[in-house]
């Protein structure tokens, strides 16, 4: 049996005291499990999970980091000491030493990094649907356009080209879908490009293109065994909630489709940290909570391990909620009753514990002080622990913007994803398709009018007052009474034959 990886997370606190040499450490193989950091703001979490995250890629596994606030970048440079750092230092009994870790800043807005871009046709109407909050005529009508576009070699790379398919659909190729798929409501077309529009105006088509981007590329170690630590920059993504669902969504989507099966592992292929996780949460679809659920479900057998960091677990739905493995609680305030009965509903999630009063501790935890509870290699929950937090190896603050570029420019990957590149799709195929069927439908009328210039015109010869007077109502009245005239004339007269000749016939006899 291999020997069990731990991560050391700090020290062991009873009755807010510090127990030297008593270290708290979390198992490596229940990271696949998932996990919570949370507290209110200002009571440590981001040193925890800048902690957690220099751990991770000590024993070589990669992560990806949704840095929402900017604050993780210090992860590349090294950390410098302080009393503080030394009297956290002595009570842990660890060896602190100033480090820096391997980092890539990447980006889906206008933030320096390396783009991480999808084509629609990667991302499916099924997913897509899922963003869009889609309902079923309209997903169906979406399934129908993809299918349309895959026969016909239209390849849907970007919003432009799923827009232009739509109009296609509504107007000159409607008959021509029609004929192969079905019927193409219109309403429903008009509805989806709508959603399209909405996600465009958050900045959707900056995370649909090419070159689309590998997420085995996530999973990369340095020269020095260290995990390489995925920054991916949105401080500017705040303000788009919309956008960075979609993202997120399209990104587990992705790994859960791309990474095999792997069963229980002594450590996980890659962790996922998703800061200010109720962004993603906020305002979701009931589809999109769904389909989230069933990714953070199943996406553990593939030895990926997502970890949501935010103010308060109330943030986070109930059914993802328990599925979480591992959770680092900071302080929460309770400024009101109705955070005191939060906490005391939150106080309830944690295991029963003779040693601590939860319900009290959570409102009197120290700035780097947590309650952590965990799951150890066999998937049991240990004991809850109150612990002083391990001050972090790299600096506790940002990186510079000197410094930013200098690890941009040494990237690899920069140079294999940020370019441009606009091949043909369905946008430029369709237009030039459309443009062709109005120049032959102008060369016909064109030619229409052309023959009827050239046509010769015959002289009609003048009517007599006779033929004018015959064709006139006039006319038509007299000649039908005269008819009806003859032919009366002609039915008596052969009665009165018939009548004649039968007479004839009695006398002879």
């Amino acid at each position: 049996m291999t020997n069990e990886i731990t991560l050391l997370l700090g020290g062991v606190m009873v009755n807010a005291t510090p127990i030297d040499g008593q270290k708290v450490t979390l198992s490596a193989q229940s990271l696949n499990r998932h996990g919570l950091i949370s507290g209110a703001t200002g009571t440590g979490k981001t040193k925890s999970l800048q902690v957690l995250i220099e751990e991770l890629s000590g024993i070589g596994v990669p992560s990806l980091v949704m840095d929402i606030k900017g604050d993780i970048s210090g992860l590349g440079a090294e950390g410098s000491t302080n009393k503080i750092i030394e009297k956290r230092a002595h009570h842990i009994q660890m060896d602190w030493v100033g480090k820096s870790f391997p980092i890539e800043f990447m980006s889906i807005s206008d933030e320096p990094g390396i783009l991480l871009k999808s084509t629609i046709s990667e991302f499916g109407p099924v997913i897509l649907s899922k963003i869009l909050s889609l309902n079923e005529t309209q997903t169906s009508l979406l399934s129908i356009l993809f299918l349309f576009c895959d026969d016909k070699k239209l390849p849907l790379l970007d919003l432009n080209d799923l827009k232009t398919v739509l109009r296609y659909a509504s107007n000159e190729g409607k008959d021509e879908i029609q004929k192969m798929y079905g019927l193409v409501p219109i309403s429903s077309a008009h509805a989806i490009m709508r959603r399209l529009t909405q996600l465009e105006q958050q900045g959707g088509n900056q995370i649909f293109g090419e070159p689309s981007f590998d997420v085995d590329d996530l999973c990369k170690v340095d020269e020095n065994g260290l995990g390489m630590i995925n920054i991916i920059r949105l401080t500017d993504v705040q303000s788009k909630p919309t956008l960075f669902s979609a993202f997120m969504l399209a990104l587990l989507a992705e790994v859960f489709e791309v990474f095999p099966e792997k069963g229980d592992v002594d450590k996980p292929e890659l962790v996922i940290f998703i800061d200010e996780a109720h962004l993603i949460f906020k305002n979701a679809s009931k589809e999109l909570l769904d389909q989230l659920d069933t990714i953070i479900k199943l996406i553990r057998s593939k030895g990926i391990g997502i970890v949501f960091i935010t103010q308060t677990p109330d943030d986070i739905p109930e059914n993802i909620l328990s599925q979480l493995g591992f959770k680092i609680q900071h302080a929460l305030r309770a400024f009101t009753a109705k955070d005191r009965k939060a906490i005391k509903l939150l106080s309830q999630n944690f295991p029963e514990s003779d040693v601590y009063n939860v319900e009290n501790l959570i409102t009197e935890l120290g700035i780097g002080e947590a309650l952590i509870s965990s799951l150890d290699r066999k998937g049991r929950p240990t004991p809850l622990v109150h612990s002083l937090m391990r001050p972090p190896y790299s600096r506790m603050d940002i990186l510079n913007p000197s410094e930013i570029n200098s690890i941009l420019k040494k990237s690899e990957l920069g140079a294999k994803y940020n370019q441009e590149i606009d091949r043909e799709s369905a946008h430029e195929i369709l237009m030039d398709r459309i443009e062709h069927m109005l120049e032959k439908e102008e060369e016909e009328e064109e030619e229409k009018e052309a023959t009827i210039k050239t046509k010769p015109k015959t002289r009609r010869r003048e009517k007599t007052q006779f033929e004018q007077i015959m064709t006139s109502s006039i006319g038509t009245t007299i000649v039908r009474e005269l008819t009806r005239g003859i032919l009366g004339v002609f039915g008596i007269s052969t009665s009165t034959r018939r009548t004649s000749s039968k007479t004839k016939s009695k006398a002879k006899r």
